[in-house]
């Protein structure tokens, strides 16, 4: 959420920022939010001027009374006073929740460093890395023509006709072999961000209530991507009952709120969580993308990395988590490329974002395998996540998420990049351990 202090003080200059956003999509009822505003000041001025009239005829009255003197006319204007106090009172109480409302429509502005564009074709490649050629390189062809994961999969045990009938299209079934794959995948990476990164695993509730999801930016704007385990309200019908409950889209969501409402010690900064968990999304308005395989699932696995920092760490806990999500693709030998989001193709929440793209030879492409964020405080406003500065005041904390990494993409990256002509998969060497020593998987 942005800081309304901003918007009083400089409202020009946000909504400058935000149209560098996405064209023809109205963040902010500008109109709305001004009469809004005017009408509190109106009120707040008007209740300031009744409490200061009050307290002087309440220190008229006392004298008055003590003398024996008749006081029924202060009395009459006091007690209208109070009338009209509560009235106004109550109509600042209403304006709140309304300018509320407004601010958690607002996406994140951009930061000052992300390039403009309209959507991906706007998105500036940062650097490139491959297995044969290290950083800078691009991936090598396999030298005869690829299959796509689908057809690698299926003889490995990827049943997507069993997953259709247990829950619908978009789910899928993994069996034997590809099952312990995909296992061994989200362990290693587990493994990587705990061991040589710092991370605390954790395990977290797969199901959170409306506050969690709105602490995050899902809600309110984004409930129809949401899997609710019971329903608040509909379109056209009330807002979402805060005691609704709804299935994770990430594991973002609940480490996160960890910090809600929070005062951290400075000295507890950066906190670094990771945990590995199912991700529902029910990706609506995405019908007809990424139909074939696992590409876009209902129901896929992640490994999350959060980080909680001292705001001026912020830009440099960005990098890092970046880098962090590279050494388990270059540990994987995947060949990839890393992409700075333009403003119109960022996250809701987010101020600057990097893309993780992996080479998938079947489709000749990079495709996203993990995105890294920077919400700076857009979170923790909404979180009321803080932590005592050097000054002994609370600070409104940075909050940062990325993928370390989708486990259902990289699986899908490691049998298209190191499948042979016969469809059977080389297994790299960093993830044979987790697999019992096991170098190629056959159906």
């Amino acid at each position: 959420m942005l800081d309304i202090t901003l918007l009083r003080k400089d409202l020009a200059a946000a909504v400058a920022g935000l149209e560098k956003r996405k064209k023809n999509q109205p963040y902010l009822d500008v109109s709305a939010f001004t009469a809004l505003e005017a009408e509190r000041k109106t009120l707040q001025t008007r209740t300031e001027e009744i409490q200061a009239r009050r307290n002087t005829l309440n220190k008229q009255i006392g004298p008055l009374k003590a003398k024996g003197e008749s006081v029924d006319a202060l009395m009459a204007e006091v007690n209208a006073l109070k009338g009209e106090q509560e009235s106004q009172s109550k109509r600042l109480d209403e304006i709140q929740p309304e300018l509320q409302a407004l601010l958690l429509a607002v996406p994140n502005l951009p930061h000052a460093s992300v390039p403009l564009g309209e959507d991906e074709t706007g998105n500036v490649e940062q650097r490139r890395w491959s297995p044969q050629g290290g950083a800078g390189a691009s991936a090598t062809p396999l030298g005869f023509t690829p299959r796509d994961h689908v057809d690698l999969g299926a003889p490995l045990g990827l049943d997507f006709e069993m997953g259709a009938k247990l829950s619908g299209s978009r789910f899928t079934v993994m069996k034997g072999p590809i099952a312990r794959l995909h296992r061994a995948l989200a362990q290693f990476m587990l493994d990587i961000q705990t061991q040589q990164h710092g991370y605390t695993e954790c395990y977290v509730p797969y199901i959170v209530n409306a506050a969690t999801l709105s602490g995050t930016g899902q809600l309110p704007k984004f409930e129809g991507d949401l899997f609710a385990a019971k329903k608040g309200g509909q379109d056209g019908e009330p807002a979402p009952d805060l005691s609704a409950l709804y299935l994770i889209p990430t594991a973002e969501v609940p480490l996160t709120n960890f910090v809600r409402d929070e005062v951290v010690p400075e000295a507890q900064l950066p906190i670094r969580l990771t945990a590995h968990t199912p991700c529902f999304r029910s990706e609506a308005g995405s019908a007809g993308r990424d139909t074939r395989g696992m590409i876009r699932q209902h129901q896929f696995d992640k490994v999350e990395m959060v980080q909680v920092v001292h705001p001026e760490k912020s830009y440099e806990a960005l990098e890092q988590m970046t880098g962090h999500a590279e050494v388990v693709l270059q540990a994987l030998e995947l060949p990839y490329r890393v992409v700075l989001l333009c403003t119109g193709d960022m996250g809701f929440g987010s101020t600057k974002t990097y893309d993780l793209e992996v080479w998938l030879p079947a489709q000749d492409t990079y495709r996203e395998i993990s995105s890294v964020s920077n919400c700076e405080a857009f979170q923790a406003r909404r979180l009321q996540a803080r932590f005592k500065n050097a000054q002994g005041k609370n600070e409104l904390v940075h909050t940062l998420n990325g993928s370390g990494l989708a486990v259902g993409r990289t699986l899908v990256a490691v049998l298209e990049n190191h499948q042979n002509e016969d469809g059977s998969i080389n297994v790299p060497k960093a993830l044979r351990p987790y697999l019992g020593g096991t170098e190629v998987l056959r159906g």
